[in-house]
């Protein structure tokens, strides 16, 4: 289950979830569910957009590659910042989870954070397998 090629084996599952989850958060913002985060329309954005890139058949050429890496590298210094001011909160006492911990940015950035690096590899890999 854990392995490199499952992964890559049903990349256009993880490229169709990381759309959903994208589609999602957007739609939670919308709709009024959660608050309006900067720091989270960056990451659902991108999340979205390598999703796209990788269930597209042009995931394999060099542009998409490369603009993989432009977006990926972008959503994960966001989402790595915003991760890393809960990490502060920690280290100063004052850290305390979301009263709803399914919004909770601590939590949320970590998820983004893997996803984004996650999607950026599975594109950049999936290119020497196509």
């Amino acid at each position: 289950m854990f392995s490199l090629d499952t992964y890559l084996k049903h990349s256009k599952i993880v490229a169709a979830f990381a759309i959903f989850i994208s589609l999602l958060a957007w739609g939670s913002e919308f709709s009024g569910l959660v608050y309006i985060c900067p720091y989270c329309r960056v990451q659902r954005t991108v999340i979205g957009i390598l999703g796209l890139i990788l269930i597209s058949p042009i995931a394999s050429h060099w542009i998409a590659r490369y603009m993989s890496l432009v977006f990926g590298f972008f959503g994960a210094v966001v989402a790595a910042n915003q991760h890393f001011m809960g990490w502060k909160k920690i280290s100063a006492g004052s850290f305390t989870f979301n009263e709803n911990i399914f919004i909770d940015p601590f939590l949320l950035s970590g998820f983004a954070l893997t996803a984004i690096i996650g999607l950026t590899y599975l594109i950049l890999y999936s290119g020497n397998k196509r």
